[in-house]
């Protein structure tokens, strides 16, 4: 996918965290994880990211704080999936610095597929879509 493409699909596709949630590889079904907003489609690597996989616990969900932490602890992951996204704003420097890393991989390695949005975010373009 080239920038245009890639750009394009970050503003077409919207999902909430719960809307992302059953992109996890399981039953056959592609597997998305989102960093720093951005959905990315890791179904080439379901080895790693897929049912089994060493990272699987990011697969449909917001893997950003994990990645960051260096961590795959359930806790990484956000727990109200209705609620405001993890701003990540008490991470330090050397936690963004590896979370730019892994960011950097994924956009070299997977394509974009859309953006990770609150539920009133994506509630609210909603509603603006269908007054116009």
């Amino acid at each position: 996918m080239d920038y245009v493409e890639q750009r394009m699909a970050e503003q077409a596709a919207r999902y909430t965290p719960r809307t992302l949630l059953p992109f996890d590889g399981r039953d056959g079904r592609q597997v998305y994880l989102a960093v720093r907003g951005r959905v990315f489609d890791v179904s080439s690597g379901r080895n790693f990211y897929g049912p089994g996989g060493p990272y699987e616990n990011f697969a449909g969900r917001d893997a950003s704080r994990g990645l960051a932490c260096g961590s795959f602890d359930e806790d990484m992951l956000t727990k109200d999936l209705d609620g405001p996204l993890d701003t990540l704003a008490d991470l330090g420097p050397d936690e963004l610095e590896a979370l730019q890393g892994w960011e950097e991989r994924f956009s070299e390695k997977y394509d974009v597929v859309g953006r990770l949005v609150a539920v009133a975010d994506f509630d609210a373009a909603a509603a603006d879509s269908k007054s116009e």
